[in-house]
């Protein structure tokens, strides 16, 4: 019996005991060989499974390592199939117990991009018309294009619950309010990460998928090691800058955790025992930055294509002068940025606690929809 087969007898056996009045339609497709895309995922899935049986869709390609990275489980009923997905949504509609939750993420601003937001529409309406639930949160655009704007509309209206999880992508679309990204939501508790152990690491993670550092970002990092005497350590949470990760590892002299792309579970796991270890961490990825800095690590976004995404990001929670355009910088200067950074790491530390405070409100507003407490 195939997962697909699974999905359905599962879903008979729960509408037959009568265990789940709600059933609750999620997406959490992603790029598989991202542990970012998990992290910032994640934490939704678990909100909602106390409020009925989860139908989660992960697309065709998604690995058991990818399933089991999101925390799903056999309680959920886990789709790699859309027609099956959308059969079973449309089913649970008509019954009137369907609900909705867009997927968390980034929203590319696109055609080809608004499949969710166009193609989706008619389980959508009738979700509503069925007096079902549909809540948008915890994602942002990419891009701010007008066409894919204009035809977003209908989607952007049917939501009774909208949260961005960046400004500019609620003033551009000019419906819903901020929260913070949910990845802030994952990693030690506050109890745990006031037991502080040694931290004597610097964590640096870039993207392969954009211009090699310069020469004075890479001095500039590597000076900011030498003089806050920590030990460079590249990761790897994105398999495909796996070779960014070799190249950064070998002229920084520093340790490297690389990645294959199997194995997500373990890998994250890996990276955060490292992120433990680590006061500082310098990348270009937002959910390297997010990951590591909910293990205590205090992030630090040196971008080197000008990228305004992870400044806005960290904007919402208070952190907006930890990312830099670093095009421009000395090594210097980079040095400079470290100790900063390092230096008032107890207000970064406060802003960590009140972004959970923040989505933990978030949390209490989707029980609200469920009527519960």
């Amino acid at each position: 019996m195939d997962e697909e087969e699974r999905s359905v007898n599962g879903q008979q056996q729960a509408l037959s005991t009568g265990t789940h009045m709600n059933e609750i339609f999620l997406p959490l497709v992603g790029q598989h060989e991202n542990i970012g895309d998990i992290i910032l995922r994640r934490p939704l899935p678990t909100w909602l499974r106390r409020h009925g049986q989860l139908h989660a869709y992960v697309g065709y390609g998604a690995t058991a390592a990818y399933v089991r990275g999101l925390g799903l489980d056999d309680r959920d009923l886990i789709y790699h199939s859309l027609t099956s997905w959308l059969r079973a949504w449309a089913a649970a509609a008509l019954r009137g117990r369907a609900h909705y939750f867009f997927k968390p993420g980034e929203i590319q601003l696109t055609l080809v991009g608004m499949k969710e937001h166009i193609g989706m529409l008619p389980w959508i309406v009738l979700t509503r018309l069925r007096r079902g639930h549909v809540v948008r949160i915890g994602a942002g655009a990419r891009n701010y294009a007008s066409l894919p704007r204009a035809l977003m509309r209908p989607s952007l209206s049917l939501p009774e619950l909208t949260l961005w999880r960046d400004a500019d992508t609620r003033n551009y679309l000019k419906v819903g309010e901020i929260m913070p990204d949910l990845g802030f939501n994952e990693g030690s508790t506050a109890e745990q990460l006031a037991l502080e152990g040694s931290r004597p690491l610097m964590v640096v993670s870039m993207r392969g998928d954009r211009p090699y550092p310069p020469a004075a970002w890479i001095n500039g990092v590597r000076d900011s090691a030498k003089a806050l005497g920590l030990q460079p350590m590249v990761v790897t949470q994105v398999a495909r800058d796996s070779n960014r990760s070799q190249q950064l590892a070998a002229e920084l002299g520093a340790g490297l955790l690389d990645w294959d792309g199997e194995k997500h579970d373990v890998q994250e796991e890996a990276l955060r025992e490292v992120y433990r270890r680590s006061a500082l961490a310098v990348s270009d990825r937002l959910h390297v930055l997010i990951g590591a800095f909910t293990e205590g690590t205090i992030p630090l976004a040196l971008v080197t294509d000008g990228s305004p995404k992870i400044r806005r990001h960290l904007e919402v929670v208070g952190m907006g002068e930890l990312a830099h355009d670093s095009r421009n910088l000395t090594p210097h200067d980079v040095v400079v940025k470290a100790r900063s950074a390092l230096d008032q790491r107890s207000q970064w530390m406060v802003a960590l606690a009140t972004a959970r405070e923040r989505l933990d409100a978030v949390r209490q507003q989707v029980d609200g929809l469920f009527g519960a407490a």
